[in-house]
């Protein structure tokens, strides 16, 4: 795509985009495009985080409990059981 290219074309390019935004602009474009694509790969780091925590957790997670729930009597009531919730 880019093989016709010499560096004259890369210079008429710049000019054009000097001309298009200004001097004045530029490093503000160019500090804007730099936080954007920092952002973007902090996101796109924490996805992959996302993604293999859950897998790793489930392989190394202990097997579920089969007990029943653990009852509690209450005084108060004349000795009846209720469930923890």
């Amino acid at each position: 795509m880019l093989q016709g290219l010499t560096g004259w074309h890369f210079l008429i390019i710049l000019a054009v985009i000097l001309l298009l935004f200004g001097a004045a602009k530029l490093p503000a474009l160019a500090k804007s495009m730099g936080q954007s694509a920092r952002v973007f790969k902090g996101e796109m780091k924490a996805m992959k985080d996302d993604d293999a925590s859950p897998t790793d957790a489930t392989s190394t997670a202990p097997a579920a409990s089969t007990e029943a729930p653990a009852t509690q009597v209450r005084t108060d009531a004349g000795g009846t059981t209720d469930s923890q919730p």
